[in-house]
């Protein structure tokens, strides 16, 4: 076992460097690749394979990643080469190291072998998770900023898993300094093991240790301590060869994102707690439902306010068919409910099929949007996942071609902006997964309240995209 672990670990090193060398000779943004580190977990408590069975919730996502960026202002005395090199980066693979020990399947790679039913995780003593370190003569600001933006540009922050491997690793991370400025993590996570709040779990974690390194194999705190008893997932086992069955062929290939057309720009959009509490009245005083009827949270109000605008700005054609999508968090649904540090996936796409883009055309189409995603959660706690697993594979079905669909990544809640690595927090994260279809993003608003939504569009549609969300707010 010890040489099938080391020659998985040769190939996706040889494979991951090639994928590597050409995206940054071949991007927008001009990287010089300074060195690429092959980080080992801290543990010296496993001398056998470790291995992780896949769960229902898992095996929806076989061959999807999760990719983020998040970008850090140093001051001057921090941001040199030289302070980079010999302080930050160093630390950043000691505390690499020391949390892949709590998080130990994050080093290792997804695998399904022939006898199996389905594919699981396994990590071999010794595997690493590949940390590539490079730099950037762009302006800081503008890359890390808010305001349209080449989409490429971001893309180029982060690795792609090789197309050709059928076993993945799980992590891939870069560093990207750009002198005198800043830097940034990119994150590239195999959504077949980890979710959105697990890798930032992981972050969160990572940042933690980082800031507080003072001698090896640090604790974490409780909020942080991953929950890896995967047993906890009480889900019928039909459902996951239903599943399966959904994944198409045997393979756990991810597919890259390709290359990112030049008139494909993103937009980082913010709504102030005051925009909110605006959109909020204004469902209320628009909707003929009572108000204990809707469901107004900051995530339907912020999703169906960026669904409106998006649907808005392609215009006419009424008839289209529309869907929106999301993913519905089952750790506090599930019966025992799961650790809110559960290391894996919980999550499950959750979709409102059966609508026209007239639906929300019209000057009601905020309000619509807000009752059919509202309706949508609330059901959540009425339907058990059995009859939402039913509902999402009857509505893949009944997509007909060229239907507009809506989905949105990440969370108002996770609470990244407080991940201090001791140089200071984050002036802006960014999911760069995102440029690969018309999908939105979601984050809290740095520290100070209401919501961050980003997405990427063409050049003419996002000018469009923005009258309409910057009216929408004013009157």
């Amino acid at each position: 076992m010890d040489k099938d672990g080391d020659a998985i670990k040769s190939l996706h090193s040889s494979l991951l460097e090639k994928i590597i060398k050409k995206r940054f000779h071949s991007s927008e943004m001009v990287l010089n690749i300074i060195k690429i580190s092959h980080v080992s977990p801290y543990a010296d408590s496993y001398c056998d394979p470790l291995v992780v069975p896949l769960t229902f919730f898992d095996l929806k996502w076989l061959k999807d990643s999760v990719q983020q960026v998040v970008f850090y202002k140093l001051t001057e005395s921090s941001s040199s080469r030289e302070f980079f090199y010999s302080v930050i980066i160093p630390k950043l693979e000691a505390s690499l190291s020391l949390v892949l020990g709590h998080f130990l399947p994050l080093a290792g790679h997804v695998t399904w072998n022939p006898q199996d039913p389905k594919p699981c995780i396994v990590v071999f003593p010794h595997d690493t998770v590949t940390l590539t370190v490079s730099e950037s003569e762009e302006d800081f600001s503008s890359v890390s900023g808010k305001g349209k933006r080449l989409a490429s540009e971001t893309r180029a922050l982060v690795t792609e898993f090789p197309a050709s491997c059928d076993s993945p690793c799980v992590l891939s991370l870069q560093v990207t300094l750009f002198p005198n400025q800043g830097f940034c993590i990119g994150i590239t996570a195999n959504h077949a093991v980890m979710d959105g709040k697990t890798v930032v779990n992981f972050y969160k974690s990572w940042a933690h240790i980082c800031k507080s390194q003072t001698h090896e194999n640090i604790l974490l705190p409780d909020d942080l301590t991953p929950s890896s008893d995967r047993t906890i997932i009480n889900v019928p086992a039909y459902l996951e060869a239903k599943m399966l069955v959904l994944q198409g062929e045997r393979t756990l290939k991810i597919p890259q994102a390709g290359e990112i057309g030049h008139d494909i720009f993103r937009i980082t959009l913010e709504l102030t707690l005051e925009n909110v509490e605006k959109l909020r009245e204004r469902a209320k005083s628009e909707s003929t439902r009572s108000h204990s009827e809707l469901h107004l949270s900051t995530f339907v109000l912020a999703y169906a306010y960026m669904w409106t605008c998006l649907v808005k700005t392609h215009g006419g054609q009424g008839e289209r068919p529309v869907r929106l999508m999301y993913a519905a968090d089952f750790r506090n649904r599930l019966d025992p409910p799961v650790h809110e540090g559960y290391l894996g996936n919980c999550v499950f796409p959750i979709g409102c099929f059966g609508h026209k883009a007239k639906t929300f055309l019209g000057e009601d189409g905020f309000v619509k949007a807000v009752e059919i995603l509202g309706d949508s959660v609330k059901g959540l706690s009425l339907l058990g996942i059995e009859q939402l697993c039913e509902l999402y594979v009857d509505g893949k079905k009944r997509v007909k071609p060229g239907t507009q669909l809506g989905t949105i990544a990440g969370s108002n809640r996770f609470g990244l902006y407080g991940s201090d690595f001791g140089w200071g927090k984050p002036v802006n994260t960014e999911f760069v997964s995102i440029d690969r279809n018309e999908a939105f993003s979601m984050s809290e608003r740095d520290m100070s309240g209401g919501v961050q939504v980003g997405l990427c569009l063409k050049k003419h549609e996002m000018n469009v995209f923005i009258s309409l969300f910057n009216d929408g707010l004013v009157n």
